[in-house]
């Protein structure tokens, strides 16, 4: 997807024969063409803009380490692309043995940090150039105890963050945590 804006400046040649122009908007979408544009003109500017779709193709590169749990289903634990990194759903699983480290919240999540932290690595990212992160808990009670642990993986500014009770998650984990990183 592009963006594209052009403005232009019109000046009048002497007060008296000023070009008043209404001043005036349009939005257009080209159906099948995957552009939408806008145009503004006014008294002493014009300006238009386009984006487009079909401009750039987005290169994307898979990510995988052996040092965390590998994926559970049809997809990567992380995805590249753009100088950003999109950490698929993390759990607390031993990456040797795929099982739970435990059955506790605390346990979990701090192998969940771990295996976070391997796949940020094999990326060429770090905890510090993450962006936001997602925090799935099977019980909200455990939000101040996930704090704590979270908290001290996260140098300042920590991320933006989202945290939700889930109905379920993955293999009955406590806790799944996804991230974006920047490059």
């Amino acid at each position: 997807m592009a963006w594209s804006a052009a403005a232009t400046v019109t000046r009048a040649a002497a007060p008296a024969a000023e070009l008043r122009l209404p001043l005036t908007a349009g939005i257009g979408l080209g159906l099948g063409l995957g552009r939408a544009s806008f145009a503004v003109a006014g008294r002493f500017r014009a300006f238009s803009a386009s984006l487009s779709t079909a401009a750039a193709a987005v290169k994307k590169e898979a990510v995988q380490t052996e040092k965390a749990p590998a994926a559970l289903g049809p997809y990567s634990q992380a995805i590249k692309a753009n100088n950003m990194v999109f950490v698929s759903g993390v759990l607390g699983l031993n990456p040797e043995t795929g099982k739970f480290v435990s059955e506790s919240v605390e346990e979990q999540t701090e192998q969940v940090m771990k295996n976070m932290g391997e796949i940020l690595k094999a990326s060429g990212a770090s905890y510090s150039s993450v962006v936001k992160t997602t925090i799935m808990l099977a019980d909200l009670q455990d939000f101040k105890t996930v704090n704590e642990i979270y908290a001290k993986y996260f140098p300042a500014p920590a991320p933006a963050r989202s945290t939700y009770q889930v109905a379920a998650l993955p293999l009955n984990a406590r806790i799944e945590i996804e991230c974006i990183a920047a490059l």
